[in-house]
């Protein structure tokens, strides 16, 4: 049976992600076979997983994902390979902030759903035995949390190592110490305004997953982290039903830089309930095969290639073609800003897109939208009936300009239960909004 562990952190910037990369990679370079998970709602971070591990990243969000749906992903990943590195979201007690106090949907919650053990990264950049009281407030924090070791990243050297392991050893003996991480520049990876730079935008990705591996080798018990790892006392269901039901029976789903953010237990979730998908890329001017009844545009970085998207004949093209022939056609984000009349750039030049939805969407008037959603369906789609619930979040920096005529998609609200009104625009068969749909919460 597969075995699991958990990379945690204080907070966010303490180097999980590149860590877990480097991890992945050193494993696999021992001849096992790792598979990997992101705990929250995050695209980016997956696709380096994907990269260094060899398999695709699967997303594990608490708030967001019925427990069917969890147990049904931990099981995929327990079949997928050994062991199961999961890389938490912030810090290990973040999560979606629904009451004073509480915070459901954590890193430490889905620890103690899936029982795989807890490793604790702590940066230690700006501090020495301080970062004792740290890891002793972590380990007490929450009574029954698996943790189960610590590694310290960003050491600066010798004297710096020698106060933290006086000052951890004295204030947690039993706590195993795996490893400490130099500053080193292996251990870093360009950024932009959504987060790290997409893997497949990384120069030399596939050098630098292997420099931090190294990195990792050297520094860390490898062998001693793994034997931490643990199985998963969580069953699969018998018949998990799948997250969103299918758009359509043939469904063709953009994929390139511009649409990158797909999750894969959508896509898993179509396939099992018979659909067939088919891919195409809107920035090779590719259009969706003419067979489908259905296209899904989903969310990534088509402001930054707003000049070639809307110079794209052939896709925009396909897209109109689809809508006249009764096909379902589902944007989210990213997708959504497509499939609307026009996309202002971060330079203010405004590109023509699809115009099969009343919207103009600015990113040069960049406004932060940021948090997990309740949506719920005004009418009726392939999505469901009207009323019709889900769970996903908002990412993006970009400002609606305008709406014309048509239904919204979606009544809003954020994670506690507090309205935002309406989401989303929906004319005919076309509908799309800025909400990420991660789960139904009706099945």
């Amino acid at each position: 049976m597969s075995r699991g562990l958990i990379i945690a952190a204080a907070a966010s910037g303490s180097g999980k992600t590149v860590f877990t990369l480097g991890l992945l990679a050193a494993l696999k370079a021992r001849g096992l076979r790792p598979a990997s998970a992101k705990v929250g709602p995050d695209y980016i971070d997956a696709a380096f997983h994907t990269a260094a591990g060899g398999q695709p990243c699967r997303s594990l969000d608490v708030w967001a994902m019925r427990r069917d749906t969890l147990a049904a992903e931990v099981a995929r990943l327990a079949a997928a390979g050994d062991p199961v590195i999961v890389e938490g979201v912030m810090g290990l007690f973040d999560g979606a902030l629904v009451a004073e106090g509480d915070c459901p949907g954590s890193t430490a919650d889905l620890a103690a759903i899936t029982g795989w053990p807890v490793i604790l990264l702590v940066d230690l950049k700006g501090q020495s035995a301080s970062a004792a009281a740290l890891v002793d407030g972590f380990a007490r924090h929450r009574a029954g949390l698996p943790l189960a070791g610590v590694v310290f990243n960003r050491v600066g050297g010798p004297g710096h190592r020698a106060a933290v392991e006086a000052a951890v050893a004295a204030t947690c003996p039993r706590l195993p110490r795996l490893g400490w991480l130099p500053r080193h520049p292996a251990l870093a990876l360009p950024e932009r305004h959504l987060g790290l730079v997409q893997a497949g935008e990384t120069a030399e990705l596939p050098a630098r997953i292997a420099a931090a591996a190294e990195v990792i080798a050297e520094y860390v018990d490898i062998d001693r982290l793994v034997a931490l790892a643990r199985p998963s006392p969580l069953a699969a269901p018998a018949e998990p039903s799948p997250p969103l039901p299918p758009l359509g029976q043939t469904i063709a789903v953009a994929r390139d830089q511009a649409f990158a953010f797909a999750y894969p237990s959508i896509l898993a979730g179509w396939r099992q309930a018979g659909a067939e998908l088919s891919f195409f890329s809107p920035l090779a001017d590719e259009a969706p095969a003419p067979a489908a009844d259905a296209v899904f545009l989903p969310g990534g970085y088509p402001e930054l290639h707003a000049g070639r998207l809307g110079a794209a004949g052939r896709f925009l093209g396909g897209l109109r073609r689809a809508a006249a022939a009764g096909a379902w056609i589902y944007g989210e984000c990213g997708g959504y800003m497509t499939l609307g009349t026009g996309l202002e750039d971060a330079d203010g030049h405004r590109h023509a897109m699809a115009g099969l939805l009343p919207v103009e969407t600015s990113f040069a008037r960049r406004r932060l939208h940021l948090g997990y959603r309740r949506a719920e369906l005004v009418a009726a789609t392939p999505l469901g009936d009207a009323g019709r619930r889900f769970r996903g979040h908002e990412f993006h920096y970009a400002t609606v300009t305008a709406e014309g005529e048509g239904e919204p998609l979606f009544l809003t609200g954020d994670a506690a239960g507090g309205g935002r009104g309406s989401a989303g625009r929906r004319v005919g068969r076309v509908m799309g909004s800025f909400v990420h749909l991660l789960d139904n919460q009706d099945s």
